[in-house]
């Protein structure tokens, strides 16, 4: 079976202060997309689609082309701000990116079928991608609800020692099913555990044990007309807030609740390794070599 992973790589990383996507993190200069791809082509997806913006196209692509174009089939497309549904007009306040949710929708004249989603600077190691290529191979026919699934982390094995983190806190059923997942965009650790930051400003504990979206997703191409359907409405509800993001994990929650999307859950026991801050760069640096000399990665990924 044919199968796309779409990388999200049209994030600005203003906490990061620069280019997070193309910063190398391996021993001969690899990026965090290079094992990406390297996992995910070794699990069987054929094709990657790499969502970014215009004003950092020139720079994307001369550090992708030399890499892993050779190696596997690769499209772009642009998260333009002006890319709203029917006669909305772009808000003059708004300059960010709207969001996962908007970055997936980018793709809905490309992708034809079952699909992959990741984020650009998230190291989501080896099994992941093992588990998330099991789970688009098995996703029943047919829908509504359309049958969509998902790799949940331990948010233990998630968080940043240098800041807090977002993540979508998620219920299962005893069929590990998705029941809910409700983004937390300001999760930060505190020893073995973490606790959140809500809207009104009020923090409330985590065990850590909780299992959590790091948007590892499979969709099949149904997603694109409820996805853009939404969008819609998250504009006219929200549009005129400069910082609102539209939320893939949210997205999937309103479809779960609504009766149109069953997710079925595989849990990894990968430990993520991600670019948030400056300071998490030699964290991943080192967990990248140790699984070199565990002979998961070789010493030149393309070599």
């Amino acid at each position: 079976m044919s199968m796309t992973l779409v990388v999200l790589a049209a994030g600005i990383g203003s906490r990061y202060g620069g280019l997070k996507q193309i910063d190398p993190v391996g021993p001969s200069g690899e990026i965090v997309i290079d094992y990406s791809i390297f996992d995910a082509r070794r699990a069987g997806f054929d094709r990657v689609v790499c969502v970014i913006r215009r004003d950092i196209e020139r720079d994307f692509r001369a550090c992708i082309s030399a890499r892993f174009e050779k190696q596997i089939a690769v499209d772009y497309v642009f998260q333009d701000l002006s890319d709203l549904p029917g006669d909305i007009a772009l808000p003059p306040d708004r300059r960010k990116p709207w969001g996962t949710g908007h970055a997936i929708l980018a793709c809905r004249h490309l992708v034809r079928g079952p699909f992959a989603v990741i984020n650009a600077d998230d190291f989501y190691g080896r099994q992941s991608y093992a588990a998330l290529a099991q789970g688009l191979r098995t996703l029943p026919p047919g829908g509504p609800p359309h049958p969509f699934c998902m790799v949940g982390f331990v948010l233990r094995n998630t968080l940043s020692e240098h800041g807090s983190v977002a993540r979508g806190v998620c219920t299962l059923d005893a069929r590990h099913r998705l029941q809910s997942v409700v983004e937390r965009t300001h999760i930060e650790k505190q020893g073995h555990q973490a606790r959140f930051l809500d809207e009104q400003k009020q923090f409330h504990p985590l065990s850590g044990d909780e299992l959590v979206s790091l948007n590892m997703w499979g969709f099949t191409p149904a997603l694109f007309p409820v996805l853009e359907e939404k969008f819609a409405h998250f504009l006219r509800a929200r549009g005129g807030d400069p910082k609102a993001e539209y939320f893939i994990p949210t997205v999937v929650d309103e479809m779960i609740q609504a009766g149109q999307a069953v997710v079925q859950v595989a849990e990894t026991p990968e430990t993520w390794f991600g670019v948030t801050y400056q300071d998490d760069k030699p964290i991943l640096m080192q967990g990248i070599r140790t699984r070199i000399e565990q002979g998961i990665y070789p010493q030149n990924l393309w070599a």
